[in-house]
């Protein structure tokens, strides 16, 4: 039999974003919240980076669920399958539906590897792997480890992904482990970009320029991943300027899959028209549903113009929260969001540059008294320690 159950807030999603929208209401004594969320583990996901060039284990990124969920929030461990605004439901999974007064969309992306021929079939095994699943990130450690020489790749898909910096930074640190084992010079690193430049931001742009030509990267810009034969090692790469494919034979492939909205959401009637992708359509400086009011999303499938990163969710969250509590009190919404983001550049084992900006691409410094666009110990010691200890202590706390 169907059940339906009825709460004054209902968070869709565990990750990030709606782990800390939810610490963030308790504090400000909101309640009968829920969190429909199925997984039983919650992941740290940025150091995967790391545990893919042997920097960090794997271990070290993954908690107990129900250890991270603010006492006073009711966790419901099911799966959403669909939503009605219109009679503010939620269905879920299991067929029971949940209705809700103020709807919170955080479920995050979906990875498309059946979108690449070839690579769902090929991804860890015959040097092929990808860092954006925690199952895979250490098999990127262990191909890497294994290259002595020969051809290395490293992709990005077209489209909005989690994390835009993470394609480049395996890329980077790889080149460092096998400079440090003498084996730069006979490997060759070619690097597969959709964009026209090496990054969105000018600035760093030009700093990641000079990382690039010292370690003698090739740069393919303009061209994507189309297809992948893993028994035979080879690679399909389109340029999309040209319309030209060349197949790579490669000793390594770390591959980043196309992603995209859930698909359960993609035709829903929140998703933006204008995204190719089915991410949702919210007011960018509010976050607020576009069509109902009691709507808000954040964090990786929001369809917003900024990268989708765990920093960007850091701002993003008190400003729904602060927004929410206005439109339940029937107030003009006082919190705007910026575009703030922030993407930690790892360059080497000991070295990272740190790029933040907002919506109009303009540098936002946490610490405007040091150049953080040159790569640095200090900043390696942030992103290695220092972000893990606030997300796990701050962010999904509600304190940061």
């Amino acid at each position: 039999m169907t059940t339906v159950r009825h709460h004054r807030v209902v968070i869709v999603g565990g990750g990030t974003a709606g782990i800390s929208v939810a610490a963030r209401l308790r504090r400000q004594g909101v309640t009968d919240i829920a969190l429909v969320e199925p997984s039983e583990h919650h992941y740290y996901q940025p150091l995967w980076t790391l545990v893919g060039s042997g920097l960090a284990t794997a271990g070290e990124t993954v908690r107990p669920q129900g250890k991270v969920v603010a006492k006073g929030v009711t966790w419901i461990r099911d799966r959403a399958a669909g939503v009605d605004p219109d009679n503010r439901t939620v269905t879920l999974a299991g067929g029971d539906t949940v209705a809700y007064d103020q709807l919170v969309m955080a479920p995050g992306l979906q990875l498309d590897f059946d979108a690449v021929p070839g690579l769902a079939e090929s991804v860890g095994r015959n040097g092929v792997s990808s860092n954006y699943r925690y199952d895979l990130a250490p098999r990127t450690w262990e191909f890497i480890r294994k290259v002595r020489g020969g051809t290395a790749i490293f992709t990005m898909p077209t489209g909005p992904i989690k994390c835009g910096g993470a394609p480049q930074k395996i890329a980077y640190l790889a080149a460092d482990w096998w400079r440090r084992q003498g084996l730069l010079d006979t490997t060759r690193i070619i690097m597969v970009l959709p964009t026209p430049t090496i990054f969105s931001q000018p600035d760093w742009a030009k700093a990641l320029e000079k990382i690039v030509a010292d370690y003698g990267i090739e740069v393919r810009y303009e061209s994507q991943l189309v297809e992948v034969d893993g028994d035979s090692r080879r690679a399909v790469i389109l340029d999309n300027k040209s319309g030209t494919k060349e197949t790579i034979d490669y000793n390594l492939l770390h591959a980043v899959p196309p992603q995209s909205a859930p698909d359960w959401l993609k035709d829903s009637a929140l998703a933006d028209p204008a995204s190719p992708f089915g991410y949702l359509a919210v007011d960018q400086y509010t976050l607020q549903g576009t069509r109902w009011p009691d709507v808000f999303a954040l964090g990786d499938v929001a369809s917003l113009p900024t990268s989708k990163t765990g920093a960007a969710i850091r701002k993003q969250a008190p400003v729904v929260v602060a927004n929410m509590l206005a439109v339940r009190r029937g107030k003009p919404l006082p919190a705007r969001y910026d575009g703030y983001t922030s993407c930690p550049l790892v360059t080497a084992h000991n070295r990272m540059l740190l790029a933040e900006f907002d919506y109009r691409l303009k540098p936002k410094p946490s610490f405007p008294f040091i150049d953080t666009m040159k790569p640095r110990y200090d900043m390696w010691l942030l992103k290695r320690y220092g972000l893990p200890a606030l997300y796990w202590h701050g962010m999904l706390r509600g304190l940061a």
